[in-house]
């Protein structure tokens, strides 16, 4: 009897012995090289800006040990810059920031990529749409803009970017049919490099408005070159006080444009973990909820388990709106 008791106590032992080397394991990995992000867009987009947030808070926090490189990866709606990170599997060092284009992009046939060919890290912030025009434009609300636009759609280009098909150009042909606007009417004006060719393209009378997320448009306005026709939110932004939601103006719709942070595939377990830890620990630190509020961004937080589950959810409920919308066929 009491050799059998040594026995399971030996057992016992040895298999916590086994666990604390996982645990050591798990807690192992950290980048070894470089850390690369890319921003699949040109520079000034929220793409790029959210990869320059995420490399100062990461870089400010002293949360890794390694130097951080962010490299604009601007075609295919963000195609080229993924599958540039589609090709280093296995490797923890690789990141890049994503938005429901990396759904929109294969429900719309335009890329084979889903979120499944990546390891999933963490959505982090969500921001509001917007309909910019120049501030001396003669449209004062959304009513007058569309009115405007289904009069003489030829003569009002409107700029979108990085691709069709992406949140901005949707909630654009949202609006324009809730003022009887055909889309198919609407001559869109695609700038892969999204606000860094929209904004001066804009100022420059080549378009007449642009479909864009707010924080892209902010340091234009505050220098009195812009003016915001309505706002997706559901209430009106502190930053922006005077800027109506699009509720206000009678349109039923609150838009939240969110990304995230994805890393190539085949992470293992420890790696995975190891950004888990990281971005829950950026995402709390001041110098990431100083960024985001400067930007007049939300934050959005979802950790890997939880993002993966809400992008598999979101590819449900955008495939059921491009139907309604027209853009996917039954």
């Amino acid at each position: 009897m009491k050799g059998n008791f040594k026995k399971l106590v030996s057992l016992i032992l040895i298999s916590a012995f086994m666990l604390s080397l996982v645990g050591v394991a798990s807690a192992a990995w950290k980048p070894t090289r470089p850390i690369e992000i890319v921003a699949p867009a040109g520079p000034g987009g929220g793409w790029d800006t959210l990869a320059r947030v995420v490399k100062k808070a990461l870089e400010e926090e002293k949360l890794v040990d390694q130097p951080i490189i962010v490299t604009n990866m601007p075609g295919g709606g963000g195609a080229t810059g993924w599958t540039y990170l589609k090709g280093k599997k296995g490797k923890g060092e690789y990141l890049a920031v994503n938005s429901s284009l990396i759904l929109l992009n294969n429900l719309l046939g335009k890329s084979k990529l889903t979120f499944r060919d990546f390891t999933v890290l963490a959505n982090l912030q969500a921001e509001w749409e917007t309909i910019a025009v120049k501030s001396d434009a003669p449209y004062s609300d959304l009513k007058s803009f569309f009115e405007a636009l289904k009069t003489n759609p030829d003569d009002m280009p409107i700029g979108v970017g990085p691709t069709l098909g992406n949140d901005d150009h949707i909630q654009f042909l949202m609006l324009a049919k809730k003022y009887g606007v055909d889309p198919a009417t609407v001559k869109f004006v695609v700038y892969p490099e999204t606000a860094a060719g929209q904004i001066p393209a804009l100022l420059g009378g080549h378009i007449k408005a642009i479909t864009i997320s707010l924080g892209e448009t902010l340091e234009q306005v505050k220098a009195g070159n812009l003016k915001l026709l309505g706002v997706s939110s559901p209430e009106r932004l502190d930053i922006l006080p005077d800027v109506p939601t699009y509720k206000e103006q009678g349109v039923d719709l609150v838009f939240p444009h969110w990304r995230g942070i994805m890393a190539a595939p085949g992470l293992s377990d420890e790696q995975v973990a190891f950004w888990d830890s990281t971005l829950k620990k950026m995402v709390e630190s001041k110098t990431w909820k100083e960024s985001l509020k400067n930007l007049g961004w939300d934050q959005f937080y979802q950790n890997a388990a939880e993002y993966k589950a809400y992008l598999e959810e979101q590819e449900k409920e955008i495939k059921d709106l491009l139907t309604r919308v027209g853009l996917i066929k039954q």
